[in-house]
Order: structure tokens, then C-alpha cells, then sequence
């Protein structure tokens, strides 16, 4: 004889089960369990492609460019709800000597909401490491694409360490808002 209990007539035993959590538990739950980030749109939010010395500085048998990069980040929230921008902000400039051959402006943005489960202390890291890392790639590629239509071998961007550049732009707020108290002081 087996151990496990027989339902009558065939019916197959059901374990207690506890009851339904109330609504509002339920939603607080799916709110912990949502990602910490929800991205609705991404977009050239503004570009600028110069070519000053064109077709002149397109000759063959040049030196190559020199080609300097500056990425910022800026953020907006837009709404009490919030959702915020975030714009990634790309300055790509070429130079042969003291000629410049090239410059190309991007700014590219994301627009995303946080999960109202996560502090609000938690919102400004996440979105100005994480939502940058997703754009990242996009942006890279509409500059490659910008740069070889304007005659040139696309630039190609190595990856950004968008942590380190947050905790970067994080420690010289400190250390100006430390000197405003000095010299206030």
C-alpha cells in the first residue's frame, strides 16, 4: 500500500495553498520584481557634421587626420512620474595640423522611466551609467556613418566606460562644490 493520500473517486489530491495576496501587495510586488529601468524611445536628438575645407582637404595623398573625441552626458527629468532624458553627447574633431578637416557634433538620447521601487537617491547612477551604455552603440554607428559620408573613413569609437566617467564627473562636482565653500568661507 502507498503512503500518499487517495481522493475519493479518482480525484487527483490538491496541497493547501495560502491565500491570494490583497491587490495592492500584489502590484508592490511586481513593482520589486520590475526592471530597475524601462527605455521608451532613443533618437538623434541634434547633429552637426562640418566639413570647412572640403574639397580641398579630401585630396589623396594627405597625412591622415588627427581625430580627437569628447563624450558628456546631460540628464532631464520631464515628468513627476519619472521618466527623464538623457542625452549622450558626442564631439568628434580632425585636425592636419592646424587645419581642421572635420567636425561632427552628436547628440543622442534616451528617454527613460525608473521603477518607483527604487529610491530615488538610486536614479541618478542608474540612468547616467545604464542608459548610456545601451545608447552607446547607436551613437557610435550614426557617427561612423556621418563621418564616411562626409568622405572620410568612419570614425569608429572604442567603448566608453560609462561608470567610471559618472564616479569621474561625480568627484569634480565635489571638489568645486568643496572650493565654492572654501572660498565662501
Amino acid at each position: 500500500m502507498s503512503d500518499t493520500p487517495q481522493a475519493p473517486s479518482g480525484e487527483t489530491p490538491v496541497a493547501p495553498t495560502s491565500p491570494a495576496p490583497s491587490p495592492e501587495a500584489a502590484e508592490a510586488q511586481a513593482q520589486q520584481n520590475a526592471a530597475p529601468m524601462i527605455v521608451h524611445a532613443q533618437y538623434i536628438k541634434d547633429m552637426s557634421f562640418e566639413n570647412p575645407h572640403a574639397p580641398d582637404s579630401l585630396k589623396p595623398g594627405q597625412d591622415a587626420p588627427q581625430i580627437g573625441v569628447n563624450v558628456g552626458l546631460r540628464m532631464e527629468k520631464i515628468d513627476d512620474e519619472g521618466v527623464y532624458e538623457v542625452t549622450l553627447h558626442i564631439d568628434a574633431r580632425a585636425t592636419r595640423g592646424a587645419q581642421v578637416v572635420f567636425l561632427a557634433e552628436l547628440d543622442y538620447a534616451v528617454v527613460a522611466s525608473v521603477n518607483p521601487a527604487l529610491p530615488e537617491k538610486q536614479h541618478h547612477p542608474l540612468l547616467m551609467i545604464e542608459a548610456p551604455k545601451l545608447a552607446f552603440p547607436f551613437a557610435r554607428q550614426v557617427l561612423a556613418e556621418i563621418t564616411s559620408q562626409g568622405g572620410y573613413p568612419p570614425v569608429l569609437l572604442n567603448p566608453v566606460d560609462f561608470e567610471g566617467l559618472y564616479i569621474q564627473q561625480y568627484q569634480a562636482q565635489k571638489q568645486q562644490q568643496q572650493a565654492k565653500k572654501a572660498a565662501e568661507g
